[in-house]
C-alpha cells in the first residue's frame, strides 16, 4: 500500500510540472504572437506615413490581385483570346502590381568630360494607380528636362558598366520623382528601365 501511495504522490507533482510548462509555453507563444502582430501593425501603419499621405492625396497602390491582365486580345477573364486567365501564384514577386509607362522619344546627351554621347530610351514603373502616370504625362516637358540634366551628369564609367547603368537608372528615377513632387506634390516612380541604350 505504501508503495502505491508513494507512486500516486510522485505522479501528482509531475502532472503539475507539465501543466506549468504548458502554461509557460502558451504564455510565451501569446506574448510572441502579440508582439509579432503589434510589429506587423506598426510596420504597416508606421511605415505607412508616406503611403497614407499619398493615399490622402488620392494615390492608390494597386495590389497584384487587382492588376489588369492582358494578352491575346482578351477582355474580361474567361472571354475570348485565352489570355485573360491569371497565372498561378508563385513564390516570388512584389505585393503590389507595377504600372509601366514608356516615354515616347529617346533622350540624347553628351557625357560629362567626354567626346562621347549617350542616347537612351526609358520606361518608368510605379506601384500606384494611373494618377502617377497621368501626372507624368501632364508634366512631360519638365520631366524630359530633368532626365536630360541627369544624363548630362553621367560619366563614361556609368554608361559602359552594368553597375554604372544601374546607378544612372536610380539617378533618373530620383530626378523624375523630384520634378513630379515639385509639380504635383508627389513622385511615385519606383524604377526607371532602359528600353534602348547607345553610346557613340
Amino acid at each position: 500500500m505504501s508503495d502505491e501511495t508513494e507512486t500516486a504522490t510522485d505522479a501528482a507533482p509531475k502532472k503539475k510540472k507539465g501543466k506549468g510548462k504548458l502554461i509557460m509555453i502558451l504564455g510565451a507563444v501569446t506574448v510572441l504572437g502579440g508582439g509579432a502582430g503589434g510589429a506587423y501593425a506598426l510596420g504597416y501603419l508606421g511605415g505607412g506615413h508616406a503611403k497614407s499621405a499619398a493615399e490622402e492625396a488620392g494615390y492608390k497602390m494597386v495590389p497584384k490581385s487587382e492588376q489588369k491582365r492582358g494578352g491575346g486580345g482578351a477582355g474580361k477573364e474567361g472571354e475570348g483570346g485565352g489570355g485573360g486567365k491569371a497565372p498561378p501564384p508563385g513564390v516570388g514577386g512584389d505585393k503590389y502590381a507595377s504600372n509601366y509607362y514608356p516615354l515616347d522619344k529617346d533622350f540624347t546627351s553628351n557625357l560629362q568630360d567626354s567626346v562621347h554621347y549617350v542616347q537612351v530610351g526609358i520606361a518608368v514603373s510605379t506601384p500606384y494607380d494611373d494618377t502617377v502616370i497621368e501626372n507624368l504625362k501632364t508634366n512631360e516637358i519638365a520631366v524630359r528636362s530633368a532626365v536630360l540634366m541627369a544624363l548630362g551628369d553621367a560619366t563614361e564609367d556609368e554608361v559602359f558598366t552594368s553597375q554604372g547603368k544601374d546607378k544612372l537608372a536610380k539617378r533618373l528615377a530620383a530626378a523624375i520623382n523630384a520634378t513630379l513632387k515639385q509639380k504635383e506634390g508627389f513622385g511615385g516612380i519606383s524604377n526607371v528601365y532602359f528600353t534602348s541604350f547607345v553610346v557613340q
